[in-house]
């Protein structure tokens, strides 16, 4: 259940151009119960106002809600079909006009925008108006959400225009733009670093899901990764690991579900209830948790059969789908209670022959597995629990940023970078295999004369796994290809991380090559009237995801949104 329910103001103080006008043709008059930029900034529930609405914007579409489909179906962990929207960024068609593109950019300056009132504003504030450590929080919370915006656009769109104070002025609006290094350099380190100094490590009950401590930690140890700073990368996550703040969930769905949010995995997550007005059903798109949790609702809706109701644009692809078939279950782990399928498989896709109720209902009765489909997504939908979300197809699932299994695989990715430490690498992999309840890379390379199995390749392509020894290579592309997709597959991270590694032509070649022996071979591999093919039971037709993709794809235009075309058109230093 939400313990936090954030009050959202949008602020409406200051406005982004301030323009002259004629003294006489107004009143002269003077509301004394207006609000003013000169009367709202005098007490702290006005600054934590204030602040409440920069998280708010946290909940817009494109940040934390259903328009991240677009995001999810660019790398290997998902396919969509032609006649959906996702399928320009499938296929890499889309442009500097294309929804989410504009929309993502929009929505990241609006949280910039209210981020920057507050920080202005505080900082030449009277102390006396606040409580205690109040002030620093405050403007350390701001902080740390201006942070986490720049991120999203530097890595979303290869740098930002940087805005650090409120324009008032045309001119200050039209700034050039800045790499991902200046953008760094300017915004993203020193407003994390002010951010993990002033605040603390956890809230009391009734401020749960603000920024912590270990979130700006965490985001500050993920920029200095993508930056290549390795060391200081593993610098941040070790202190984020040592402080026994966080801890795997023993059930890895508490982190997609509506229910044990806020858990102890939880590093920073977005804010979403149907508890509050669940007579509304749709897609109503505000940044008030006190009213919907539509962006959740349009999520689960492009990802999911909520309630057998979904849009489904986003589907596993069959080699997201064969690695988890092939996620080993360990029966000698606690975690397991005679389970075949992963822990992580039954928290992720739903397929024709899953264990457990879908919907309270046995997988043989879903329907939909036909041309090509061999999977649908399970997470961010509420599969689990039929009645809390009855008639209205609703959804209130808190949307995860960070998680404490995402800092554990980064630690490992920092160390091989490092020290070419690639044993404390493996020790940290397989926290998050144990917690999943699968075979760890120890058990195999015990059982393999220190060999463990490159479970990114197709079984069903290749025959066998090829078995490699550990190495800071080997290790490496364990991460790469199987463990962070395995474990974070929408979550928002996979299309950063194959950037970032320079391996996006080589992940889309080795599928649609996949894609063409599936195809020449599709005798042995659809069989209609035994109902397809383990372990992807595919029937009538193998879905086509990456020959387009593999085909258009150029680093130079498709590793980062081009900027808006709005925005050049408006921006003369564009």
């Amino acid at each position: 259940m939400k313990i936090i329910k954030y009050k959202i103001y949008i602020i409406l103080i200051g406005t982004l151009l301030l323009f002259g006008c004629n003294e006489d043709s107004f009143l002269e008059e003077i509301n004394p119960n207006a609000i003013t930029p000169d009367t709202f900034w005098e007490s702290e529930q006005q600054y934590t106002s204030a602040l409440s609405s920069v998280y708010g914007a946290l909940q817009f579409q494109d940040i934390s809600g259903g328009e991240l489909q677009y995001e999810m179906i660019l790398g290997d962990i998902a396919g969509t079909e032609s006649w959906y929207r996702p399928a320009a960024f499938r296929n890499l068609t889309y442009n500097d006009g294309t929804y989410h593109v504009t929309d993502k950019w929009d929505q990241l300056y609006v949280g910039i925008f209210r981020a920057n009132q507050v920080i202005q504003n505080i900082q030449t504030a009277d102390s006396a108006i606040f409580s205690e450590d109040a002030k620093l929080q405050i403007e350390a919370q701001a902080k740390f959400l201006r942070a986490f915006f720049y991120f999203q656009l530097a890595h979303n769109y290869g740098g930002a225009v940087i805005h650090t104070s409120v324009a008032e002025t045309k001119e200050e609006l039209s700034k050039p733009f800045s790499s991902i290094a200046e953008v760094n350099s300017a915004v993203i380190f020193p407003d994390l670093i002010f951010a993990k100094d002033n605040l603390p490590q956890t809230w009391d009950a009734k401020n749960i899901g603000r920024a912590t401590w270990g979130a700006a930690k965490s985001l500050l140890g993920k920029a200095y990764l993508f930056d290549k700073d390795f060391s200081k990368a593993a610098s941040e996550f070790n202190d984020v690991i040592q402080s026994n703040v966080y801890s795997l969930t023993a059930n890895i769905s508490d982190n997609f579900q509506h229910e044990n949010e806020f858990n102890s995995e939880s590093i920073f997550e977005v804010n979403y209830s149907f508890d509050l007005s669940p007579g509304v059903p749709g897609a109503v798109v505000d940044d008030n948790s006190n009213e919907t949790g539509a962006e959740s609702t349009t999520m689960a809706t492009a990802v999911g059969q909520l309630n057998y109701g979904g849009f489904n644009t986003i589907l596993p692809s069959y080699n997201l789908h064969e690695m988890l078939v092939n996620d080993q279950v360990d029966p000698s782990n606690a975690m397991n209670g005679g389970n075949s399928e992963s822990k992580r498989m039954t928290a992720t896709i739903a397929t024709r022959n899953g264990e457990g109720l879908y919907y309270q209902q046995e997988y043989s009765a879903i329907r939909g597995f036909a041309f090509g489909q061999s999977a649908y997504v399970k997470k961010h939908s509420n599969w689990y629990h039929l009645e809390s979300e009855p008639a209205q197809s609703r959804s209130g699932i808190n949307f995860r940023h960070i998680r404490y299994a995402d800092v554990l695989l980064m630690y490992a990715e920092a160390v091989i970078e490092a020290n070419n430490d690639y044993e404390t690498a493996i020790d940290y992999i397989d926290m998050v295999r144990s917690r999943a309840g699968v075979v760890t890379l120890r058990q195999y390379m015990a059982d393999n004369a220190g060999m463990f199995p490159q479970l990114h390749v197709s079984k069903q392509v290749h025959g066998d796994f090829p078995m490699v020894a550990a190495s800071s290579e080997t290790v490496m592309k364990h991460l790469q290809r199987v463990e962070r997709p395995i474990e974070l597959c929408f979550e928002g991270h996979r299309w950063k991380d194959l950037v970032r590694w320079g391996i996006v032509q080589e992940v889309f070649d080795d599928l649609r090559a996949d894609e063409i022996w599936r195809e020449a071979n599709k005798e042995s591999v659809l069989k209609v009237s035994d109902g397809g093919v383990a372990p992807l039971y595919i029937i009538e037709r193998i879905r086509p995801d990456f020959v387009l993709a593999a085909a258009n794809y150029n680093p130079a235009k498709h590793n980062y949104f081009p900027i808006p075309t709005q925005e050049v058109q408006t921006n003369d230093n564009l």
